[in-house]
């Protein structure tokens, strides 16, 4: 896939994997999950996908400080809706990072490796999303706001231009360029106070 260079600078995280490394699917349970990853999933790259991508990487980071994180081993909740707004793009996103489904993933060997149950909707907590490692309890809350890297000034009347189909080719590229370009920015801003806040629970 020919991506915009940046997906590569973007923080990247290691995971260790049980049943990858159960079933041979990597020589030692580890896999490597970059941004592109996140966009070849939602098939588009945009402010939610990164800062989803984002909170994923820096909740478990802050859980499994001392040693890989554990892929299938988290309980990922929501405090939205799945269908309210774009809360099911985000779960995508973290649902890929972290191995957890509703009721739709693996379903286990003998009572081990089941990733069902690991995604839950419209809970009570203080932000976004809560991640909870299943062996320690440990628990940190990942909220994200975009408003920290606007858009540049001509982005959404470009976007209404092509809607509308009034839009010129050079036009349409150069609304592809600004919308990567603050992708880019947030990135770029991953550790910006502001732009994802952790909270223990």
């Amino acid at each position: 896939m020919a991506h915009p260079a940046f997906f590569d600078d973007a923080p990247k995280i290691t995971l260790y994997d049980p049943l990858a490394d159960l079933l041979g699917a990597s020589d030692d349970g580890t896999l490597e999950y970059g941004y592109a990853d996140a966009v070849r999933l939602a098939g588009h790259s945009c402010p939610t996908v990164a800062g989803a991508y984002l909170m994923a990487v820096k909740a478990l980071a802050a859980l499994y400080p001392d040693s890989l994180p554990r892929r299938g081993e988290v309980l990922v909740e929501f405090a939205d809706d799945a269908r309210n707004g774009v809360t099911g793009v985000i779960a995508n996103v973290v649902g890929l990072l972290t191995g957890a489904t509703t009721d739709t993933g693996f379903k286990g060997l003998a009572g081990q490796y089941d990733r069902r149950d690991l995604m839950r909707f419209e809970a009570d907590i203080p932000g976004e999303i809560a991640f909870t490692r299943r062996d320690t309890g440990a628990c940190v809350v990942a909220s994200y706001s975009a408003r920290e890297v606007p858009p540049a000034p001509m982005t959404m009347p470009l976007l209404q231009r092509i809607l509308a189909g009034q839009a010129s080719d050079a036009q349409r590229r150069d609304f592809a360029q600004a919308w990567q370009d603050r992708v880019r920015r947030i990135l770029e801003s991953a550790d910006m106070p502001g732009l994802v806040t952790l909270q223990a629970r």
